[in-house]
């Protein structure tokens, strides 16, 4: 092949090379999460970030947050599981808030004191999956 053209940006450039390379294109990422009842962890999700709903059955479902894409899969446990996910948020507050309206719960009281001002929330989904609300510190 003959390479990309010179007027591109480095980093179009650079992945240009990629696909001209033998590697294997990428589609989509998505972050899988279980769940015992996969309508009620859709529910929370779609009400308390404002999901969309891309694909729904018993078994698997998606639904696409900020451009990223959850998968629900059914048969989950209910247990409580660590998942890593974190949401940076605009206004933590009224998110810890809505979270207990849309069925989660706090895994731990967030710190807010003058010195380490309110920016994590350590929270649980009604299906048991642990996960962050943050907001950027100032």
């Amino acid at each position: 092949m003959m390479g990309p053209p010179t007027h591109l940006p480095a980093k179009v450039a650079k992945v240009w090379q990629l696909r001209e390379a033998n590697v294997v294109q990428v589609q989509k990422v998505k972050y899988v999460l279980w769940a015992a009842d996969w309508q009620r962890c859709l529910r929370f999700y779609r009400e308390l970030f404002g999901g969309v709903v891309s694909f729904e059955s018993e078994v698997w479902s998606e639904i696409v947050i900020a451009g990223a894409t959850l998968g629900i899969h059914g048969g989950g446990e209910g247990k409580r599981t660590w998942t890593g996910l974190s949401f940076q948020l605009d206004n933590l507050r009224e998110a810890i808030t809505r979270l207990a309206e849309c069925g989660g719960s706090l895994a731990s009281e967030p710190n807010d004191t003058p010195e380490d001002p309110l920016h994590l929330a350590m929270c649980i989904d009604p299906e048991g999956n642990e996960f962050m609300m943050t907001r950027r510190r100032s």
